[in-house]
Parts: C-alpha cells; sequence; structure tokens
C-alpha cells in the first residue's frame, strides 16, 4: 500500500535559498509548502492540515517562538522543528521540555533535514519492526530452552523475560503479539508447574535451593542493619506482580539507584503464608512450631494469620544477632486515609534504624475485581490491570513514601509476597465445603482433585507447611486453573472466569522481585 504523503511547511525569511533542500524532500516524497513570515504561517496552519512545520528562529517580524506558540493554540499536537543559526540555550530547553520536536543549528543540510523528518514520522513504524524483529528472535532462544531439565535459575530467567516484554508489547498493541505472547506463556506455564511438583519438596528441606520467600529479609534487609549508620525502610506490596514492577521501576529511578533480583515466593502464594514467611525468615510450619502463639490453628483468616509481623520481624532480628540502636517501627497500609496519616507523620519512621512498611492496596483490588462490574470494565485483561496499577501507584502514599526516602539517607528495599494471575479454566475439587475458600488453594481434609491440574499434598510437612488435623491435605492449582467444586460446576466456573487469583503455582505468582533502592547523589 502506497505511504499517504506527508506535508511540511517550511517558514524562513530565506526561504528561496532552501530551494535544493526543497527538491531533495519532494524527491523522497514529502510535499513542501513555503512562507516567508510567522504571520503567513499562522494562516496556512489555521486553513489547511500539515503534518510537520520546519520554523525559523531569527526571522523579521514575529519572531520563531512567537510564531511557534501561536500555532501551537491552533494544533498543539503538530510536530514543529526549530531552525536557529545561534546555538542558544534557552532554545535547546524548549526543545528537551518537547514543546518543540527538534532543534537544528544553521546552516543544515538536506540529509539532516530528511533524518529529522523520517524521525518524527517513521518513528513508531521503526521502533514497530524492531521490536517485532527483537521479540522473534529472543523467542526463538528463548523457547528452545523450555524443557524437564531446565534449573531454578533458568526459570526465573524465563519469567523475567517474559514479565519485560510483557511491558513492551503493551507499547506495541498494533503489532499483534500480544496474543502469542500470552500463549507462550501459557505453555511456559504447564511445564513450570510440573518443574515445581516435582522439586519444591527438596527446596524447602535442602541446602541446594533458590532464594525463597523465607530468605529475603536474612540475605538483603540484615546486611544492611550490620552496616553501621545504615537506616533501612523495608516494604512490602501485596500481591504485586513482577511485570507491575517492571511497568513502575522507571519512576522510582528517576530517584534512586535501582538493583533488581527475582525469586521465589513460597506455597501457597498467599498473604497469610508467603507474607508471615518475609518477616519471620521461616516457612509456615516453623513459624507454627516456634511461635505457636504467633500462629494460631489455621491459616482461614487472613487477617488474624498476619498480625504479628513486627513480633516476628523483631524475633527474625533477634535471631540473627542484629543491635539496633532504637526500635524497629510497622505500618500496614490498608485504605488512602490510612495512607495519609502515615505520609503525614513520616518523619517518625525515619527515626528507626528500620521501619516496615505493608501496602495492601493490591491485594485489595485483585480481590474487588472480582465483585466488581466497573473493576472488570476498565480492568479485562492483564495489561488493563498493569495500567490500572500504574495509575494507583502514581496517586499512592507508597510512590510519595518512596520520594520522601529519596530526600533522606535511607536504604529502601521493595519487595512482595506474591504475584497473581487470572483464572481462565476451572478443575474440580473434592472434599468437605469446610475447607479453606480461596479460589487457587485449598486446605482442610481429604481434599482431592484432578492430578493434570493440581498438586496434592496430603503430608504438608513435606512442604513445610501446618496442619489442623490429622487428616490436613493441600490441593493447588497449577497454570491458569481454578478450584471448584463439584455442586453447581458450571454456574462458578462461569463467575469466576477470568478472576484475578493467588495463590496457586504459575510464573506470574511464583516468581517476583526483590529490589535494594538507593538514594541518588544530588
Amino acid at each position: 500500500m502506497k505511504r499517504q504523503e506527508k506535508r511540511i511547511l517550511w517558514v524562513d525569511d530565506e526561504v528561496d535559498q532552501l530551494t535544493p533542500h526543497i527538491l531533495f524532500l519532494k524527491e523522497k516524497g514529502y510535499s513542501v509548502e513555503t512562507a516567508t513570515n510567522g504571520e503567513d504561517a499562522i494562516s496556512m496552519v489555521a486553513t489547511k492540515h500539515f503534518d510537520l512545520v520546519l520554523l525559523d528562529q531569527m526571522m523579521a517580524g514575529l519572531d520563531g517562538l512567537s510564531t511557534l506558540e501561536q500555532i501551537k493554540k491552533l494544533d498543539m499536537n503538530l510536530p514543529i522543528v526549530m531552525i536557529t543559526k545561534v546555538d542558544e540555550e534557552y532554545l535547546m530547553e524548549e526543545a528537551i521540555g518537547s514543546v518543540v520536536a527538534d532543534f537544528l543549528i544553521k546552516p543544515v543540510n538536506p540529509s539532516q533535514i530528511l533524518i529529522t523528518c523520517k524521525k518524527i514520522f517513521d518513528k513508531a513504524r521503526i521502533l514497530e519492526d524492531r521490536t517485532a524483529r527483537e521479540y522473534a528472535v529472543e523467542y526463538q532462544s528463548v523457547s528452545s530452552r523450555i524443557s524437564s531439565n531446565m534449573t531454578p535459575d533458568d526459570w526465573l530467567e524465563v519469567a523475567l523475560w517474559l514479565a519485560r516484554w510483557d511491558v513492551t508489547l503493551d507499547n506495541f498493541p498494533e503489532l499483534g503479539l500480544t496474543e502469542a505472547h500470552r500463549d507462550f506463556r501459557r505453555d511456559c506455564n504447564a511445564e513450570f508447574g510440573r518443574f515445581v511438583e516435582r522439586h519444591y519438596p527438596s527446596w524447602v528441606t535442602g541446602t541446594d535451593k533458590p532464594t525463597l520467600s523465607t530468605d529475603i529479609f536474612r540475605k538483603y534487609v540484615v546486611p544492611e542493619l550490620k552496616t553501621k549508620g545504615t537506616k533501612l525502610f523495608y516494604i512490602v506490596v501485596d500481591c504485586m506482580r513482577l511485570d507491575q514492577w517492571l511497568l513502575v521501576l522507571p519512576l522510582v529511578e528517576k530517584d534512586f539507584d535501582v538493583r533488581t533480583d527475582v525469586y521465589y515466593s513460597i506455597l501457597p502464594t498467599a498473604t497469610p503464608f508467603a507474607r508471615n514467611s518475609l518477616f519471620a525468615g521461616l516457612f509456615p510450619l516453623d513459624v507454627q512450631r516456634i511461635y505457636p502463639e504467633l500462629w494460631g490453628r489455621s491459616a482461614v483468616d487472613t487477617m488474624s494469620q498476619n498480625r504479628y509481623e513486627h513480633q516476628l520481624m523483631d524475633k527474625l532480628i533477634q535471631r540473627e544477632g542484629v543491635k539496633l540502636s532504637s526500635s524497629t517501627k510497622y505500618v500496614k497500609i490498608l485504605d488512602p486515609d490510612e495512607g495519609d496519616k502515615v505520609i503525614k507523620h513520616f518523619q517518625s519512621y525515619l527515626a528507626p534504624d528500620l521501619s516496615a512498611m505493608v501496602i495492601n492496596f493490591l491485594d485489595i483490588l485483585t480481590h474487588g475485581r472480582a465483585e466488581s462490574d466497573i473493576l472488570k470494565e476498565i480492568s479485562p485483561d492483564e495489561r488493563a490491570f498493569r495500567a490500572v496499577m500504574k495509575t494507583w501507584f502514581l496517586h499512592s502514599s507508597l510512590y510519595e513514601a518512596l520520594q520522601l526516602l529519596a530526600k533522606s539517607n535511607h536504604t529502601v528495599i521493595v519487595t512482595t509476597d506474591h504475584g497473581s494471575m487470572i483464572g481462565r479454566r476451572g478443575t474440580k475439587v473434592f472434599g468437605k465445603k469446610d475447607a479453606s475458600t480461596t479460589l487457587r488453594y485449598k486446605f482442610g481434609d481429604n481434599l482431592n482433585g484432578d492430578p493434570r491440574h493440581t498438586v496434592i499434598i496430603n503430608n504438608p510437612a513435606e512442604y513445610k507447611l501446618p496442619s489442623i488435623t490429622v487428616s490436613t491435605n493441600y490441593i493447588i492449582a497449577k497454570e491458569d486453573y481454578f478450584l471448584v467444586y463439584p455442586t453447581n460446576y458450571n454456574i462458578y466456573e462461569k463467575q469466576y472466569t477470568n478472576s484475578i487469583l493467588h495463590g496457586g503455582i504459575s510464573l506470574e505468582e511464583m516468581v517476583v522481585p526483590v529490589s535494594v533502592l538507593r538514594p541518588k547523589e544530588r
């Protein structure tokens, strides 16, 4: 299909001297009209359509900047390239601030003008072409690695690759690669589910294991606390996916030097289990055994099971032999009002050697989406939900807290307890309905299900999970399955299909970020 001819308006009081440049552009397929002063240029923009204005700064009568201001009032999206004889800093600042699309210094040659036109007109297409080529090459490399012989580190690399491309492809929906990428992620999760089922028991009992939730405080927080003079902020964002963190990371990197690693959330990938482990440095079975008063006899009530994170953190610090000059602080932000209170009194959180903050909004948003038609409408898929997450982050007390921390001398560690995924297929679970009510995992007495879609844990101690009775077992969904009882199966399957869930075995839920943030020197 023939490319539509682009219309250029060249404004210069010596435009007759630019005839070779104009003929060159016409040979390259552009339509070029000219004006010798700002007044005529404004009149032409008001009555005709142009795709680009090349604007001389030094003209008799209305100068370039004044002309630019009037043209922008007529069409604020019209690209304007400023051309001037002098290298004036304030004009460059206008270009950097995107008031103008580019800035050229006279004398300009035809090739310079052509490159500028291509950059403005063809940048999106060039980026799309390059992105499609890069994805195809990298996809071939990554897909050839997917096998039963992969190591835990191999899977971390694949998860990071998938998350990075999730974010990148959000910017190029017209490429049509999003669906193919989602299908590849689904294939990866099928193999990953089998991998976890084979190896997870050895991770929780052996020494040759990847980094898990139980290791994060000891690996990242404790060394900082043992460094003389360090003050630390430990932030856990409940239910934050790796791709979501990568999306907002450029905002964070404006104020911090950031190092991001990835690790595995423990099973089930749910708050009562994974988040307690982040603060206790212990598996759930060990928390129940060592600190029964801080665990209780069941994990059904999420709120009650995470009441003692502060105490568990202090006990971990004590076990590690860390001596602090002050008591630690801990706050859990459940709603915007609580966040506003924290920001209002933020100075009090800067005084201790260690302050910890838990942000619950994403988890609340995830659960709320299942009950809200409005939230489902504005976040029908992962791409849309990432956009919602970014909007929240920009206006959140978390981002405001990070900006305040960037002005302090604090090191900040940001992580999450688990991610989430969209459940697309139901699978039947059999057992008493007094089991836990979650959709990606359940525990109770004598639960059973399809072993192709789930991992059935009949010996919870093998997975370092607590038992409530002698008959307690767990069932955890793999891939994008969710658990539904046989009674009224079709009704509940339809109700929960495309819900955002967590607690199961998938790359989205298990592979999560931990970032060390250090304020940039100012």
